[in-house]
């Protein structure tokens, strides 16, 4: 699969709801009413992605509830537990300024703002209720976290790939 490339995961199939080839969804984005507006999915079936028609989608307690066409009862939806679930890349949902997705973050080229040195790299983005922090794999084989603060993060380019940060804010 060329999941970084093309498809972008944005969901888990659950178990089944009611008797008719409902699951349930496990958002995987901050935007779980995303799956209201679409008309078909792509669902990973054998180590590929298959486009899936999209016959109801329901959000019960801000989480989404989907009917796939050719599931016509829980038997049949049973199947497809466990599943992940994507969009093309081009068709993920706009962020607002000074937003970015974690996909496109990891990977990314951290470079010392002020001298231009290559430190490192992004490894991982960890959520944290004050803020986002950045694991960054630094050339020398060793981690730091850089929490993601406008005092430490000074330029985000993603056509370079690139993050310009004060390496002070690593610890």
């Amino acid at each position: 699969m060329s999941e970084k490339q093309d498809y972008i995961v944005v969901g888990l199939l659950g178990k089944t709801r009611g008797v008719d080839g409902d699951l349930w969804v496990t958002p995987l984005t901050d935007f779980p009413d995303r799956f209201l507006g679409l008309e078909s999915i792509y669902v990973e079936v054998k180590n590929s992605w298959e486009l899936m028609k999209i016959v109801s989608a329901d959000l019960f307690s801000n989480r989404p509830v989907l009917r796939l066409k050719g599931l016509k009862n829980k038997e049949e939806a049973t199947r497809f537990t466990n599943r992940r679930l994507a969009v093309l890349r081009s068709d993920v949902i706009g962020l607002p300024e000074d937003s970015y997705y974690v996909f496109d973050l990891i990977g990314m080229k951290v470079v010392d703002e002020a001298t231009q040195e290559t430190l490192g790299v992004i490894a991982d983005v960890n959520s944290y209720p004050a803020n986002d922090a950045y694991d960054v794999k630094l050339n020398d084989g060793t981690e730091k976290q850089l929490a993601a603060v406008e005092q430490y993060i000074k330029r985000v380019d993603l056509e370079k790939k690139e993050i310009g940060i004060d390496p002070a804010g690593l610890i």
